[in-house]
């Protein structure tokens, strides 16, 4: 192992469903030396999709983390699915990489899950360079790509490239840069092409973009300004490190193209890996702060440091137990060591070390600041969790777990088998928090949730194949919520006198409609001790548990806030559980007086479909109560943007736009927000509950 850490690049390929991120990465294995076969998504072969639902349905559903190298570099590459209701395992390895190769479909350009995954990279920050894939498709166009990243993800995307050839003629590629082109012979797989001085016919344009290229990288390099005005000479190198310094502060992206079905292009993107992305030391320190304080602590990524870093991945492993997925951001740790978990205050034993290719795996002495590594012997460790040196203890920022939408029962098939599929849907939920496990006491069933109708089904599927637990899955639900729409005071008495010790509970509450996505919210406001303080836990904890179940069809209850305000008590006879009871009966009255209202999810469809089916595709779209936002004109397609409500696009939508548009219409969808349920709709909905 290394201890260079300017020659290490942690990376994530993140895009679109199907622009191809999977393709480019058995690729760059492949060139990298890992793989000697070059394994295919289409055959079921590729080396980072090794799940079943994977190779079967041609999709990344979990991030798989490879270590491979490449010019004396070392690289550890988290491949991510692209498909939105996998939406966390991109989030949470964007959380943990220091840059990213942002893969887009070269005709279909920019996708809606390709912005999902924009905004979670500018959130954490995360420099990127651009590959522009599939360019021997007809309608591919680069330029319009690196038009659509500017105008549409705000990003300021800059041809490092030019392609020689359109779409079946494209044969390679010329480097701006150096004015030398690779040309790559078909179905020549082995041999790397070598650059030659590019033809005379590329000249205007090679001028016309280095200029660009080096106007902007002027921007952050002083020297290089001042001799850009003088018209001096100015080396290629020069214009790599100014326009590294801003692709570090994603400020600039530089964009390259190829095929990586065809073998074009890979070997110049991975020279831009190591070009421009960051290593660990380019990245800021990490911050965190001290367990129960407010105080901020930064460590630096060194060896010397004391250890921390954050599991960002849970995995079971039939051989080897629970993998938990690891990248350290300070410190050395030594296999057998013991560390502490600082979200749980537990400590672990970390009985082994393990460098990831793909599911093989090497086992490994140590890792220290800036590895991605598998720990084996942790208990209790969650996504999110920080896990430091038992002495130096700093607690990180966590992982955002998306908010579930989707819910359906299950049961095996078998009877006996109910707690093994309670162990393995446990097990799922520990690896996916995105995928939720319940048990609804009125109706005595075991209900799962998570992101959507493909989520839940390759659950399912997952339960069979992997835990070997047959079950059946019932009709999916839609999440709904409850909350109030005008402010309401209210009284809740419980008074309970029958010989002996009796129950005496009063509050006064007030309840405040709060805005969409606050969630839950108590204030206590009691003076003069009205209510004595040892009662105030059971006001809050009977509100708790109220918010799980609403007044109008018992889904839980969001954005509003509570506010204790005045209430009595009994020497003898008040206690914490009969303030708990008074709170839930004030609750549930203040609901009903406060009008309370359904909350319905809300997703962001984007269907692609050709001219001849925009009206009827749109005219369905209005049928399910959608809302057209917009249309645009994309690679001789329509893509139509709407928002509809959940409850009206499950069932069956994916057959139904197939039937009406001969099959060539194809939609995403991904959760927008919660909305309020028109009233008549309301009425259906709490009609059929009941």
């Amino acid at each position: 192992m290394s201890n260079q850490l300017d020659k290490y690049r942690n990376i994530g390929i993140a895009a679109h469903i199907d622009a191809g991120k999977t393709t480019v990465t058995e690729r760059i294995l492949y060139y990298t030396g890992v793989s000697h076969k070059i394994g295919e998504v289409h055959e079921g072969e590729a080396t980072m999709d090794w799940m079943e639902q994977e190779k079967k349905r041609g999709i990344t559903i979990q991030s798989a983390a490879t270590t491979c190298f490449w010019a004396g570099y070392h690289i550890n590459i988290i491949d991510t699915p692209g498909h939105v209701d996998f939406t966390i395992e991109v989030g949470r390895s964007l959380r943990v990489l220091d840059g990213m190769v942002s893969v887009f479909c070269a005709v279909a350009r920019v996708q809606p899950q390709s912005e999902t995954v924009w905004k979670q990279a500018t959130r954490y920050n995360v420099p990127s360079i651009i590959f522009v894939n599939k360019m021997d498709r007809i309608g591919a166009d680069f330029f319009k790509v690196v038009k659509d990243v500017r105008e549409r993800l705000n990003g300021n995307a800059i041809a490092m490239q030019i392609p020689i050839g359109e779409s079946e003629d494209f044969v390679g590629v010329v480097d701006v840069l150096t004015n030398k082109q690779m040309i790559y012979k078909d179905g020549d797989k082995d041999t790397v092409a070598d650059w030659e001085d590019a033809a005379p016919e590329y000249a205007d344009q090679v001028k016309d973009l280095k200029l660009k290229i080096i106007e902007a990288a002027s921007d952050y390099d002083d020297a290089l300004a001042d001799k850009y005005l003088e018209g001096a000479e100015i080396s290629n190198d020069e214009i790599k490190a100014a326009l590294r310094k801003g692709v570090l502060k994603r400020e600039i992206f530089p964009a390259f193209c190829g095929t990586a079905f065809k073998n074009k292009g890979v070997q110049p993107m991975l020279d831009a890996v190591i070009h421009y992305l960051p290593s660990p030391i380019d990245v800021p320190p990490v911050k965190g702060l001290l367990p129960g304080t407010d105080t901020e602590v930064e460590r630096k990524p060194s060896p010397s440091e004391p250890f921390s870093g954050l599991a960002f991945k849970i995995m079971t492993d039939p051989f080897v137990g629970t993998l938990t997925f690891v990248r350290v951001y300070s410190g050395k740790l030594d296999s057998g060591s013991y560390i502490k978990n600082v979200n749980t205050g537990n400590k672990e034993r970390v009985s082994r070390l393990i460098k990831m290719h793909s599911n093989k795996r090497e086992e490994i002495p140590y890792v220290e600041a800036g590895d991605i590594a598998a720990f084996v012997g942790l208990k209790d460790v969650k996504t999110g969790d920080t896990l430091t040196s038992e002495k130096n203890e700093l607690l990180l920022e966590q992982i955002d777990i998306p908010v579930s939408v989707i819910s359906s029962a299950i049961e095996p098939k078998n009877k006996a088998e109910y707690e093994k599929m309670i162990l393995a849907l446990r097990k799922m939920s520990q690896e996916d928090p995105s995928f939720k496990l319940s048990y609804n006491e009125e109706t005595g069933q075991t209900v799962i949730a998570g992101m959507g109708e493909l989520h839940l089904e390759v659950q399912v599927d997952r339960l069979r194949v992997e835990h070997k637990v047959e079950a059946q899955q019932g009709k999916p639900q839609v999440a709904y919520r409850e909350t109030i729409q005008k402010s309401v005071e209210v009284e809740g008495k419980y008074i309970k006198q029958s010989g002996g010790r009796g129950q005496y509970g009063h509050v006064w509450l007030k309840l405040e409609p709060l805005e969409r996505g606050k969630g839950f919210e108590f204030e206590n406001k009691i003076v003069g001790g009205t209510i004595p303080r040892e009662f105030i836990p059971g006001v809050e904890k009977g509100l708790k548990e109220s918010i799980t179940s609403g007044v109008l069809g018992g889904y839980p209850v969001v954005d509003i806030k509570v506010s204790l305000f005045d209430g009595s008590y009994h020497d003898v006879d008040s206690s914490e559980i009969a303030f708990k009871v008074a709170a839930n009966m004030a609750f549930k009255s203040g609901m009903k007086q406060g009008s309370a209202v359904l909350l319905e999810p809300v997703m962001k469809v984007e269907v692609e479909c050709p001219d001849e089916y925009m009206g009827d595709v749109m005219g369905d779209l209005n049928s399910r109560r959608g809302r057209v936002l917009g249309m645009e004109e994309k690679g001789g397609m329509q893509n139509i943007q709407a928002e509809v409500p959940l409850g009206n696009m499950l069932c069956g939508y994916a057959t139904l736009l197939r039937s009406l548009t001969k099959g060539r219409a194809s939609y995403s969808m991904e959760f927008e927000c919660y909305r309020e349920v028109p009233r008549g709709v309301q009425e259906d909905l709490l009609g059929e509950k009941k």
